[in-house]
């Protein structure tokens, strides 16, 4: 009979990388939107966050933010009628004929919340990890961050 260690590394192993970062990253996305709409951000669903995922939207054009969620403009601006029907931002003129996405008062109020939801994340993990695995957890996701295997 294998010991709780092998069933594990077994488990480790046959998991690919992709479900690794996915399932957790899809956990707190759907704790955000909880935890937004029992906070009085009753409109905003799981699709808006590729429009309020880091590094957000404010100032940015939608071209850029439908890059940044891997969609098309279309989708996006979809998503940005959307959010700007609830109040969470408005598109304006830029520079030239480019439209720019900026946050209302709506809008930096639920990216502060957001901010504090993943602080609790962060704790809750931390506690769960332990506060030396969970500084490793971070430290070996910026390094990935910050590398070409993102790019």
């Amino acid at each position: 009979m294998a010991t709780s260690t092998e069933v594990l590394q077994t488990k480790t192993e046959d998991l690919l990388i992709g479900a690794l970062l996915r399932v957790p990253a899809q956990a707190i996305q759907r704790r955000l939107i909880k935890e937004l709409n029992a906070a009085g951000f009753d409109e905003l669903r799981l699709p808006h966050m590729a429009v309020l995922q880091f590094p957000g939207p404010n100032g940015a054009r939608p071209g850029t933010i439908a890059e940044r969620a891997g969609m098309s403009k279309q989708a996006i601006n979809q998503l940005l009628s959307s959010l700007e029907s609830y109040g969470y931002l408005l598109r304006s003129d830029g520079e030239g004929s480019a439209r720019v996405v900026r946050s209302t008062e709506r809008g930096h109020a639920a990216f502060w919340k957001m901010v504090d939801i993943l602080r609790d994340i962060e704790e809750e993990w931390r506690t769960e990890l332990g506060p030396e695995r969970f500084a490793q957890l971070k430290a070996l996701l910026f390094v990935v961050w910050d590398s070409p295997l993102v790019r």
